[in-house]
């Protein structure tokens, strides 16, 4: 490849692709995880989410906070890991989904923009798969782990 196009695309980038992949999952994955934590570990801050629930109409609010609660941890927890990354990526995408058609498109556009990278990156991660940086690479690859077993 001739220095200028290597120049233009930035292909030696590509050598990093695993360690942004990591970045990204820890990232979001901890923000997840934090951004629940209040409502994993205060009864007063679950049932102020309750309330919220309530307020936009979502049914049985009382059993769905603490259900959503556990499954955006799960996710988190499972971004930062790299364990089960696609079925993590789809909940996350279905959950913010439902985050912006329920509340978010209330406030506008910028309102759904936070939900939305969150719905988008949950499909990339879906479909991309965690990278070699993660649990998933070392309990299910074909030559080892799990999946030999199964």
């Amino acid at each position: 490849m001739t220095r200028a196009r290597t120049l233009l695309t930035l292909s030696p980038l590509e050598r990093g692709a695993d360690a942004a992949l990591l970045a990204l999952r820890v990232g979001v994955g901890s923000f997840l995880v934090f951004g629940v934590w209040d409502n994993v570990t205060s009864a007063e801050h679950m049932a102020e989410f309750v309330s919220f629930l309530a307020r936009f109409g979502f049914p049985y609010p009382h059993l769905l906070a603490p259900f959503d609660v556990w499954v955006q941890f799960a996710i988190g927890l499972a971004f930062v890991l790299g364990l089960m990354t696609r079925w993590a990526g789809l909940l996350c995408a279905v959950n913010f989904l439902v985050a912006i058609a329920m509340v978010d498109h209330h406030a506008g556009w910028r309102g759904s923009f936070g939900s939305m990278c969150l719905v988008l990156i949950g499909l990339y991660l879906a479909t991309r798969g965690p990278g070699a940086f993660a649990l998933d690479r070392l309990l299910f690859r074909e030559d080892r782990g799990f999946a030999r077993r199964l």
